[in-house]
C-alpha cells in the first residue's frame, strides 16, 4: 500500500518534494532512521509540505516507530499557512500521537481562534486534563490544570455554549477529578445533565455514583428502590439497595417529620421494609405466567445471606434457602446460567443439606427409564440442562472429590454416556457452535484429572487426553476443550500438538496477553525452539503495534468527542506496556536468539549489538509490572476449599517475577561478556564495544551479586512449596531450574572473567594463588556439569507395570544443560581471548551427550477398558506426545551439535 502511494505521489507532481519522500521511503524500508529524520528535517526546513505528502509519510514513520517526526513536518505547514483549518488539526492529532498535551493544549486554542467551533475549545480542555492525569505532581493538578480546565468551561456555560453531550461529559469528569461531587451533582440533575442521553439510565447511573461518594444513603436507597421497580431484573441495583440499607440501619437514620424522605423520595431503613419490598418484586414475578426474571428471586437469596452475616433472626420470614433454590431450579434449571445463578449461594447450604439438596433437584429433572448400562438419560435439550446444571452443582458441592476410586470410574462411565447420548441433539448444529453436552465431557476429564493427581497412575491422564480429543472431534470450537487440552500437553512436555491447538483458538488483541502466557511459559524450556520463537513473536507483534494502535483510539476519541475514554485508552496503553508476560515474552526472546544464533551463525558481540541491548540498564519497570494473565479461563466446578484463591494470585505472581529477575540478569551479564571480548592489543585498557556497552568489571560485579542474591531469595522461595488447582496459575520454570543445576552453574561460569581480569592485570609471574584459584574454579565447573548431565539421563516414557509414564522433566533438564553449555562456550570464548596472549597452558576437556530418550515402538493402554473408538483417539493422543518428544530432542540435538563445533576455537 506504502509503494502503491509513493509511486502515486512521483506521479502526480514530479517536484524534488516528491523525490524527497520517495527517498525517505526506501529509508523506512531500508531501517534507516537516521536518513529518515535527515530527509523530515530537510522538508520541514523548507517550509514547504504538500497534504498529499503528509499522509503518505504518516504509515511511513509509524513503520519505523518515528511518528514524532510528523509533528515537525506540521509545524512547519502550519508556519507556512497560519490560518489552515486542516493543517492545524493535522498538526493536534501528530501532538496526540506522541502524548504532547502542552503543545495539544496550544494547538486546539490555535485551531479555535482561527476557527471557533466548540469541539476545538474542548480538544485543549481535555488537553489540560491529560496533564493533570500524567502529571508526577499530584498537587500540581488539582491546584493548576484541572481548576483551569474548570474555568474553562464554566465560561462556555456561562455563555450557554455547550452544546453536545461529550461537552457535558468532559465537565463531570473535570468536576470528578477536582472531588466537587456536590456541584458535579448539580451538573447531572440541572439543564445539562438533559444531554446525556447516550447510554441508558446515564444520569441515574452518575447520580447514583455521587450518592455513595456524598455517603448520601438515603437517596442512594430511594433512587435504586425507583429504578428497581422500573427494571427488577438489574443485579447492581439491587446490591447499591441493600448497601445503602444497612448503612442507614447502622447509623439509626429516621425519616424526617415533615416532607419526603429525601431528594429521590421514599427511603426503607428497617429489615423489615426490605422484606416486604423483596416480597413485593417476588409477587410481581409470581403473577406472570411466563418469562420469569431471575432478579428478585437472586435478591431474596442475597438479603438472607446479609442477614445472616449480621445474625438477624428476620432472615427466616423470607424462608428456608434450600427450598427457595430448588424454587429457582425449578423455573430456571433449562438456562445454562442457573448453575453460575445459584452456586454463589451454595455457601447458604450447611453440610447436612448437601446430599439432600441434589436428590432434591433431581427430583425435578425429568430423565427416561435406566438403560442396560444403569444409566437414565434425557429425552430433550431442556432435560439434558437440567441434568447438567444439577451434576455441576454436586461438584461445586464437593461430592464428586468425595468419591472413592471406582466411584470416581462409575461417575466418568455416566457422564460419558450422557455426553454421547447427548450428541443426537446437536446432529444439526454448525462446526461454530458448541454442542449441548459438550460439559459432560468436560466435567469426565476433571473427574480422570482428579484421579491422575491423587493416584498417580498416567493410564488415567491419557484416556483423559483421548476424552478431550473425542470431544474436539465433535465440537471443533470448543475453547474449553482446546485450552484444558493444551494444558495437559503442556504438563507432559509435548509442545509439537499445543502450537495448532492454540492457533485453532484464533486469539484476538489482548488475549494474546492474557492466554498467551501458556505458550511462552513451555515452548523454549520444552526443545521447540522454532515453535518458541514463533510464540514470543505473537505476543510481542501485539505489545509493539499497541503503541501505535492506542494512538490511534486516541485520536478518534478526540475527534468524536468520547473524552472519557482518552484516560482509560492510556491505562490501557501503559497497562500492557508493563505487563509482566510482555517483559517475559521480550527477556526470553532474546535469550533465545542468543542461544541459537550467537557464535554460530554470527559473534556474540554482533548478536548483542543487533539487540541493542545494554547491560548496565535494567529496562523492566519492577516496581510497576502488572499481572494481566486470565488465571480463571479455565472451566471448573470445584468447591471453595479447593478454588484458586489470593495466596495463589500472589505466590504465582512472585514466582514468575523472581524468574524474570534471574533471566533478566543472566541476558545482561551475557551481555557483559560480549562487551568483554577484545583483540590482544586492548590488554589494561579500558575496554568499550561499538555498541555503546562499556566493559566495567564494576558492571560486571553488581551484575553478578544481583544474579547471587536473587538466587538465593529464589531458593528460599521454592521451599515454601504451594500448590496451585490445576486448572489455576502454571509454576514458573524457576523450581525445576533449581533442581537441574543449572543456575548455580550459570552463576560459576559468569564469575569466571573477573578472575581472567585480574589475572591480565596481574600476569603470570605474580598470579600463583589466582590461576590455582582459577584452574579449580574451571574443575568445578566441569564437575557442575557432569551433574546436570547426570539428571538428563532416563527414559522420557517410562513402560513399568503396564503403565506408559512421561517423564518431562528430563525434556527441561537437557534444555537446561543446553543453556548452560552456551554460556559456558561464551564464557570460555572469553577466557582463550585472555589466555592466549599470556600462552597459558590451560587444558580444557569437555564431552557433551544427549542421554534422553523415547521409545520409538508403539505404545499402548494395557489392562484398560476402553471401546474401539475410545482407544483410538487415546492412541492418537499418545502419538502426539511421542513425536514432540522426537521433535524436542532433535532440535535440541542439532543445537548441541553446533556448539560442539564452537569448541575446535577454544584451544589455546
Amino acid at each position: 500500500r506504502t509503494i502503491a502511494d509513493v509511486s502515486f505521489t512521483v506521479t502526480l507532481n514530479d517536484t524534488h518534494d516528491s523525490m524527497l519522500l520517495l527517498k525517505s521511503f526506501r529509508s523506512a524500508r531500508s531501517a534507516h532512521a537516521h536518513q529518515l529524520i535527515l530527509l523530515s528535517s530537510i522538508m520541514a526546513a523548507r517550509g514547504h509540505v504538500q497534504d498529499p505528502n503528509d499522509r503518505r509519510l504518516r504509515p511511513i514513520y509509524g513503520k519505523i516507530h518515528i511518528t514524532c517526526l510528523m509533528t515537525k513536518l506540521y509545524e512547519a505547514a502550519v508556519r507556512k499557512v497560519p490560518t489552515s483549518e486542516e493543517y492545524h488539526s493535522h498538526l493536534f492529532m501528530a501532538y496526540a500521537r506522541v502524548g504532547e498535551y502542552k503543545k495539544m493544549q496550544q494547538a486546539g486554542m490555535a485551531l479555535y481562534k482561527i476557527v471557533p467551533k466548540n469541539p476545538y475549545y474542548f480538544w485543549s480542555v481535555m488537553s489540560l486534563v491529560m496533564q493533570a492525569i500524567s502529571a508526577q505532581d499530584e498537587k500540581l493538578s488539582q491546584t493548576m490544570f484541572l481548576p483551569l480546565a474548570e474555568r474553562m468551561v464554566e465560561k462556555m456555560v456561562k455563555e450557554e455554549k455547550i452544546e453536545a453531550e461529550a461537552e457535558v461529559q468532559l465537565y463531570f469528569m473535570i468536576l470528578e477529578r477536582l472531588g466537587k461531587y456536590v456541584e458535579a451533582l448539580e451538573v447531572v440533575q440541572g439543564p445539562l445533565g438533559e444531554k446525556l442521553t447516550s447510554e441508558l439510565q446515564s444520569r441515574e447511573n452518575k447520580c447514583m455514583m455521587l450518592y455513595r461518594r456524598l455517603e448520601r444513603w438515603a437517596e442512594c436507597n430511594a433512587l435504586s428502590c425507583k429504578l428497581l421497580l422500573k427494571n427488577p431484573d438489574d443485579w447492581q441495583f439491587y446490591i447499591l439497595y441493600f448497601d445503602s440499607l444497612f448503612y442507614l440501619i447502622d447509623q439509626s437514620w429516621a425519616p424526617p417529620q415533615e416532607g419526603a424522605h429525601s431528594a429521590e423520595g421514599e427511603v426503607h431503613a428497617s429489615t423489615a421494609q426490605a422484606i416486604s419490598f423483596m416480597e413485593d418484586r417476588i409477587a410481581t414475578e409470581e403473577a406472570k405466567e411466563s418469562k420469569h426474571l431471575r432478579g428478585p428471586y437472586l435478591a431474596r437469596l442475597e438479603l438472607i445471606r446479609r442477614l445472616r452475616e449480621r445474625s438477624c433472626p428476620e432472615a427466616q420470614q423470607l424462608g428456608e434457602p434450600l427450598e427457595l433454590m430448588f424454587q429457582f431450579f425449578v423455573k430456571f434449571g433449562d438456562k445454562p446460567c442457573c448453575i453460575t445463578d445459584l452456586e454463589i449461594f451454595l455457601d447458604l447450604l450447611t453440610p447436612d443439606q448437601h446430599v439432600q439438596f441434589i436428590n432434591r433437584l433431581m427430583e425435578a429433572v425429568p430423565l427416561g427409564a435406566p438403560g442396560e448400562d444403569g444409566v437414565a438419560l434425557p429425552g430433550d435439550t431442556r432435560a439434558l440442562q437440567r441434568h447438567l446444571c444439577v451434576t455441576q452443582l454436586s461438584r461445586s458441592l464437593g461430592q464428586q472429590h468425595a468419591l472413592n476410586t471406582e466411584g470416581k470410574l462409575g461417575l466418568i462411565k455416566e457422564l460419558k454416556a450422557h455426553y454421547r447420548h447427548g450428541l443426537q441433539f446437536g446432529k444439526s448444529c454448525l462446526k461454530t457452535e458448541l454442542q449441548f453436552s459438550d460439559m459432560y465431557c468436560l466435567m469426565a476429564a476433571h473427574v480422570y484429572i482428579d484421579l491422575w493427581l491423587e493416584t498417580g497412575e498416567s493410564n488415567m491422564l491419557w484416556q483423559c487426553l483421548g476424552l478431550l480429543e473425542e470431544g474436539l472431534s465433535n465440537s471443533s470450537s470448543n475453547a474449553q476443550f482446546k485450552l484444558l487440552l493444551l494444558l495437559l500437553y503442556c504438563r507432559l512436555g509435548a509442545f509439537e500438538p499445543v502450537v495448532d491447538l492454540y492457533s485453532s483458538l484464533d486469539a484476538k488483541h489482548v488475549q494474546h496477553d492474557t492466554i498467551g502466557y501458556l505458550l511462552t511459559r513451555y515452548a523454549e524450556s520444552l526443545g521447540q525452539f522454532a515453535a518458541a520463537s514463533q510464540s514470543c513473536n505473537f505476543s510481542l507483534r501485539f505489545f509493539h503495534s499497541n503503541q501505535k494502535d492506542t494512538s490511534e483510539y486516541i485520536i478518534q476519541a478526540y475527534k468524536y468527542g468520547a473524552f472519557e475514554k482518552i484516560p482509560e485508552f492510556i491505562a490501557f496503553r501503559n497497562r500492557l506496556n508493563h505487563s509482566l508476560h510482555f517483559a517475559q515474552a521480550r527477556t526470553e526472546r532474546m535469550l533465545l536468539d542468543l542461544f541459537l544464533e550467537a557464535d554460530t551463525s554470527s559473534p556474540l558481540e554482533e548478536s548483542v549489538k543487533s539487540m541493542s541491548l545494554c547491560p548496565e540498564e535494567d529496562d523492566i519497570p519492577w516496581d510497576s509490572l502488572r499481572d494481566n494473565r486470565d488465571l480463571t479461563v479455565l472451566v471448573s466446578w470445584n468447591p471453595k476449599d479447593r478454588q484458586l484463591n489470593e495466596e495463589h494470585k500472589q505466590h504465582s505472581l512472585e514466582d514468575d517475577t523472581l524468574w524474570l529477575r534471574l533471566r533478566s540478569l543472566t541476558l545482561r551479564l551475557i551481555g557483559c561478556v560480549s562487551a568483554l571480548t577484545h583483540p590482544p592489543t586492548s590488554r589494561n585498557s579500558e575496554k568499550t564495544t561499538e555498541n555503546g556497552v562499556a566493559a566495567k568489571p564494576s558492571s560486571l560485579q553488581s551484575l553478578l551479586s544481583q544474579l547471587e542474591n536473587t538466587l538465593n531469595q529464589a531458593t528460599q522461595f521454592t521451599e515454601k512449596q504451594l500448590q496451585y488447582p490445576f486448572v489455576g496459575p502454571v509454576p514458573s520454570r524457576l523450581a525445576q531450574a533449581l533442581s537441574s543445576g543449572c543456575c548455580q552453574c550459570q552463576l560459576s561460569s559468569l564469575q569466571l572473567p573477573l578472575h581472567l581480569q585480574e589475572l591480565e592485570t596481574a600476569g603470570l609471574d605474580d598470579s600463583t594463588e589466582l590461576q590455582t584459584q582459577i584452574s579449580n574454579l574451571f574443575k568445578s565447573l566441569a564437575v557442575q556439569l557432569q551433574d546436570m548431565l547426570e539428571k538428563c539421563k532416563g527414559d522420557l516414557l517410562e513402560v513399568k507395570d503396564d503403565q506408559t509414564k512421561p517423564q518431562q522433566f528430563l525434556l527441561e533438564n537437557l534444555v537446561y544443560f543446553v543453556e548452560t553449555i552456551c554460556i559456558v562456550l561464551w564464557v570460555s570464548n572469553y577466557c582463550g581471548s585472555v589466555l592466549r596472549p599470556l600462552k597459558s597452558s590451560l587444558q580444557k576437556k569437555k564431552k557433551k551427550k544427549k542421554e534422553c530418550r523415547v521409545g520409538r515402538e508403539s505404545l499402548s493402554l494395557e489392562r484398560q477398558t476402553q471401546s474401539e473408538a475410545e482407544g483410538t483417539f487415546t492412541k492418537t493422543a499418545m502419538d502426539k506426545v511421542q513425536s514432540s518428544y522426537l521433535r524436542s530432542l532433535q532440535e535440541i540435538g542439532e543445537l548441541l551439535k553446533k556448539r560442539a563445533d564452537t569448541l575446535k576455537s577454544l584451544k589455546i
